[in-house]
């Protein structure tokens, strides 16, 4: 008789047990907002659960409200489209939030994070190398660039007060956020759930503020120097496209945050509230970003769009927005690092979550440097959100075909069980299915890809339409689904 099962239960109440030691010794939990979260990937008990899913909205919306997505709305612009095009394709991308929220909605059934919970799509030892990379690689991407957004903006207003190095002010300026980032990101769920209503309501209104002084200048007339049309235009639309999408479906992380609500919430609801949560600002901002490049011409390109946008606003409202930069940033790089450091946990690397979270933050802080010695923001935006898809399109594809054919039935005592024979330990550890899917989704992102630096023999084909995101989410959708029908996928299932 396999006694995994009881062994798993065993531990969890031994985790459980501890916390409540914990409580009784200093009398507080361990996740509230005035004290540093200790838990990490530990299954959550229904006793420790509360909350309503609409809370997520707002937990979701501050991290979204962005000057990343003004830039990257400013890049639709620049790639030659006109402004109704522009919003069309802003539109259309922002469809892809239902992803996240659907991922999201497997964390209250689980009790633990995405990262433990992609065990059942990968096996025990597959997952560790897909959190190694994917994982690692997406929460690096995305801790150096929002960090790199406000650098370059503290760094731009510090000079215009004559604060002016342009090596070690910004360098200066990333340690300082990235400390306030890992802080919060120490003190965790608690604070994240208390904290982001309040930031995502300060970030709506400084940004609206910033708004305000946009829209007089937008050219509402505008058309593009050199209409584009046919292959050219599609080339253009589906490059935006990619770079937009870049977003929603890099938070595979979103249970992380969802795993604290009852076991009771309605999937559904978690999934909207998710979903609109990022899909709301995120189709606002861009489209701000997209009428700002309608103004300040492309001249302000080659500056860089984080300084034309303080040389349009009046001096006392460049401080708001750099402001509104930081708040955004330590918003999103706390979630990330957050979910970062339960992903090195979650790999098999025995440390808790707080030196955890303190190493992700230093190799996010490392990269940022480099960055701010090496390019342009939105040079390295959207370079690095292209080539972002080839990983999480296809994972994000896996993750949703995966908890819709599990219907969110995710058992967290088996996740745990890692010991050969266990439910998830599948081929010696591998998951084949999801491991196949997701190197033939990459595969196929990225020979559809098109970039400066690189494009695929699919999209030299196509005259250079972007076909990365669709084709690489379909082959490994269809990949998973498929192998899940045959001997290789048919253990684990329910």
């Amino acid at each position: 008789m396999n006694d995994t099962p009881a062994r798993a239960a065993h531990e969890a109440h031994e985790a459980q047990a501890a916390r409540g030691a914990h409580e009784a010794r200093t009398g507080r939990p361990t996740d509230t907002a005035a004290h540093p979260e200790t838990r990490g990937i530990e299954l959550i008990a229904d006793s420790e659960r509360s909350g309503r899913a609409r809370s997520l909205f707002f937990i979701w919306a501050a991290p979204s409200v962005s000057i990343l997505t003004l830039t990257i709305g400013a890049t639709l612009i620049l790639l030659g489209l006109e402004l109704w095009q522009a919003v069309a394709v802003v539109l259309a991308a922002s469809l892809l939030w239902i992803l996240p929220g659907i991922v999201a909605a497997s964390g209250p059934a689980a009790g633990t994070s995405g990262s433990v919970i992609t065990r059942a799509m990968y096996g025990i030892l597959g997952n560790r190398l897909f959190v190694a990379v994917v994982g690692w690689f997406i929460g690096a991407v995305f801790l150096s660039l929002t960090w790199l957004a406000s650098s370059f903006m503290g760094a731009d207003l510090l000079r215009r007060v004559g604060v002016d190095d342009p090596i070690w002010v910004p360098i200066g300026v990333t340690i300082v956020v990235s400390a306030v980032t890992v802080l919060v990101a120490i003190y965790g769920h608690g604070l994240i759930a208390k904290l982001y209503p309040a930031m995502a309501v300060a970030l709506f209104l400084i940004f609206l503020l910033v708004a305000a002084f946009i829209l007089p200048t937008v050219d509402w007339q505008y058309t593009a120097p050199a209409p584009l049309e046919g292959v050219a235009l599609w080339s253009a639309v589906s490059i935006g496209f990619t770079i937009l999408a870049s977003t929603p479906l890099s938070f595979i992380n979103s249970p992380d945050i969802a795993r604290y609500l009852p076991r009771s919430t309605k999937p559904s609801h978690i999934a909207a509230a998710t979903a609109l949560g990022g899909a709301v600002p995120f189709v606002v901002f861009t489209v701000l970003g997209a009428l700002l490049a309608t103004s300040v011409g492309p001249a302000a390109f080659d500056a860089g769009l984080d300084v034309a946008l303080l040389d349009l606003l009046p001096v006392w409202v460049g401080p708001l927005l750099v402001a509104g930069v930081i708040i955004n940033t330590i918003a999103l790089n706390a979630m990330t690092a957050y979910s970062s450091s339960m992903a090195l946990q979650s790999i098999g690397f025995r440390l808790r979550r707080i030196p955890a979270t303190v190493i992700v933050g230093l190799v996010g802080t490392a990269l940022t440097i480099y960055l701010v010695l090496s390019s342009s923001l939105l040079e390295a935006a959207n370079l690095m959100l292209q080539f972002l898809v080839i990983v999480s399109g296809p994972a994000m594809a896996i993750f949703v075909v995966d908890a819709l054919l599990r219907r969110f039935a995710y058992d967290g005592l088996e996740l745990f069980d890692d010991r050969p024979g266990g439910r998830y330990w599948y081929s010696h550890g591998w998951g084949v299915p999801g491991l196949a899917a997701l190197l033939l989704g990459g595969l196929v992102t990225a020979l559809s890809l098109a970039t400066d630096v690189w494009a695929g023999p699919i999209a030299e084909a196509t005259g250079y339409i972007d076909l990365s995101v669709p084709l690489g989410m379909l082959v490994a959708a269809a990949v998973y689904a498929g192998l899940l029908r045959t001997p290789l996928g048919k253990k684990g299932r329910p």
